[in-house]
């Protein structure tokens, strides 16, 4: 049996309290997680689903970046689950919130979706979301399928083969990705998953509930961007100043301050 395979009952006894219809799937090989997940909404499949693969070779970051794992040597896997929050804002922070929590004191977040461990990225994330078309039960929302990709590498990878994380920051370029087993020695792929995902439901329905505010005190002590010098995707230099309570990342400038909700982020090099 798998390393995956072998967590797999624990994660869905953990789970399906909070999340009733849960399943669990563990796969040798697949192009994405998020990928199969999406085609699966598009066909009409909208129910709650952990997809871990052993070993992904079409993987997607953000900005068609590409996301690639070896058996073994990261954990990639998608949560698809109906929400229907007030505000979306933020999502893909709240989730970095809850993984970050859930593996290392050390471990950073770099807005908007990086984990980071001793200045080095160590997992990625990607959200993605489909509608059903249906109302929440209050009538306030339309529900939809949030698809959350999870990319986190368990060995350092190889300076010469970027792995897991096959999407290089600008920030730090001289800087080989991280590894989780730099800090936590012997913890397999699927500890990790087992680790991670049932709290991951939990703070994924409280942001449904809460939205983005719930999360921000939580984010600011994880932030690595605090304080930092940051230069835009459209040259604009600045200071990182934490987010506000819709996620986006406020950055103070010459021109002043500026709440940045889609560019690129890089740490400027010193």
């Amino acid at each position: 049996m798998s390393d995956l395979l072998a967590h797999v009952e624990s994660v869905w006894q953990a789970v399906v309290p909070d999340l009733p219809g849960f399943t669990v799937e563990v796969l040798p090989s697949i192009d994405s997680t998020n990928s199969e997940l999406m085609r699966r909404a598009r066909a009409g499949l909208m129910e709650p689903v952990l997809l871990a693969a052993e070993e992904q070779t079409a993987g997607r970051g953000r900005l068609g970046k590409g996301w690639h794992s070896k058996a073994g040597q990261s954990l990639t896997f998608s949560l698809a689950l109906p929400l229907a929050p007030a505000d979306w804002s933020g999502l893909s922070l709240a989730v970095g919130v809850s993984l970050a929590e859930s593996l290392h004191p050390d471990v950073q977040l770099k807005w908007p979706n990086d984990l980071w461990l001793h200045q080095r990225k160590l997992g990625g994330i990607l959200v993605e979301t489909a509608s059903n078309g249906l109302l929440a039960g209050d009538g306030t929302a339309h529900q939809r399928l949030v698809v959350v990709g999870v990319g986190i590498n368990i060995a350092r990878p190889e300076t010469a083969a970027v792995s897991a994380l096959d999407s290089p920051d600008a920030v730090l370029p001289a800087m080989a990705p991280a590894g989780l087993s730099e800090v936590l020695v012997g913890l397999t792929a699927g500890e990790v998953l087992e680790r991670v995902v049932p709290t991951l439901v939990r703070d994924l329905l409280a942001f449904e509930s809460q939205s983005f505010a719930a999360f921000a005190e939580r984010f600011a002590r994880r932030d690595a961007l605090q304080g930092r010098s940051v230069r835009l995707s459209d040259g604009t230099l600045g200071t990182a100043c934490g987010v506000d309570l819709q996620g986006a990342l406020l950055v103070q400038t010459a021109q002043g301050m500026q709440a940045v909700t889609s560019s690129e982020v890089g740490v400027r090099p010193c």
